[in-house]
This record gives structure tokens, sequence and C-alpha cells, in this order.
């Protein structure tokens, strides 16, 4: 199998350090390089063709969020998962609305950040637990009754389902209030997915509160 290819984007030197550092004994991950922004990091990211990207949300010249966009258009094969001190609204939205796979708080721990890279060069979206717990809160409280991109491209059963995600409902719980099994609902999931060119859930709940 091979070895998951990391790109390191950080402005603080000593964070760059340490992180090539914790990922370099690992097996089956490799460093491939380093930017200290988001420009730097669009400069390089040709040469070095990483799978997942470790991006900064704070940095100067381009932030992480506009690199993520960036990086999502110009270079889709790569997973971006930014790596922040911050957990403030519009760098979280900003990211997952930009495309990027994952987002971290500095104070994970080593094996919970190399579970994501692992996660994220499969495709798979990870948050940390205060970061989900935020997003989670946030689309509970936005309304969801609006109409939205695509929306004539889903079925009246699928709207439904779309609107419960979008509320932070579990494929159990959407199953239970519509008397439906969990099987169907991961069908519907897939289907308004499929329909709409999204990755996942968190983008499906995204689309439907404009955030």
């Amino acid at each position: 199998m091979n070895a998951v290819r990391v790109l390191l984007v950080d402005d603080q030197e000593l964070m760059r350090q340490g992180l090539r550092k914790l990922l370099e004994i690992e097996e089956g991950i490799e460093v491939v390089g380093e930017a200290a922004d988001g420009v730097v990091a669009l400069a390089v990211v040709g040469e070095t063709r990483p799978d997942v990207a470790l991006v900064d949300a704070r940095m100067p010249r381009m932030d992480g969020v506009e690199l993520i966009t960036r990086l999502t258009v110009e270079h889709p094969s790569v997973a971006a998962i930014v790596l922040s001190t911050f957990d403030e609204d519009d760098y979280i939205f900003g990211a997952l609305r930009g495309g990027a796979v994952g987002y971290l708080l500095k104070d994970c721990s080593p094996d919970e950040l190399v579970a994501a890279i692992r996660q994220a060069s499969r495709g798979e979206t990870v948050l940390s637990n205060p970061v989900a717990a935020r997003l989670v809160a946030n689309l509970r409280r936005e309304p969801v009754d609006g109409a939205f991109p695509g929306q004539e491209l889903l079925s009246a059963r699928e709207l439904e389902v779309a609107r419960m995600v979008a509320a932070g409902a579990a494929n159990r719980e959407i199953a239970a209030r519509l008397f439906i099994t969990e099987g169907t609902v991961k069908n519907h999931v897939s289907s308004m997915l499929r329909k709409l060119g999204l990755r996942d859930r968190t983008q499906l709940a995204l689309r439907l509160t404009g955030r």
C-alpha cells in the first residue's frame, strides 16, 4: 500500500517541524513538503503531489479558507484538513464550504491527528469533537424551510430526509421519525449527494442552511 503523502501548511516554522517529526515516525505516512502560507502551498502542491494537506486557518498573504477553496478547484485530489487553534464559525464553515474534509484543533492528540490523516486520505470527513458540536448546534439553529440550490432535483421524501440531516439528526433518528429503515435513509442520502454533487452529509447540511 502506498504511503499517504502529506503537505504541511503553517506560518509557524516550529509547528511545521513538530508536525514533521511526529508524522515521520508513522508507518504509511510521508511528509512530502512544507509551506509557510497559501501562496507557497499552491506553488509547491503540483511538485509534491500530496494526498492530504494539513492547513492552518490563519496565515499571511492567503489564509487557510482561501487556500482550501483554491485547492478544491485546482487540485481536487488533495484532501484538506484544517489544523488550527481557532474554532470560530467563519473559519469552520468557510473551510467546510470551501471543500475541507476535516477541521481539527491543535490541542488534539497525536493519535487523533494521525487517524484523521488516514481517514481524510480515504475521503472521510473528520471533525474534532468541539468543532462537530459547534457545527451541529449552528445547524440546529438555522432555518431549513427555505429553497436551496438544487432543491428541484430531489424527491419529496429526499427533501424530508435532507431537512432532518440539516437539523443534525442521525440516520437512526430519521428512520424512526419517518418509519423507514436506516438502510433506506442511507440510500436517500447517497442519492441526494449524487444529485447535488456533494461529498458528504456535512456538505449537504451546509447547502440547505446556506452556510
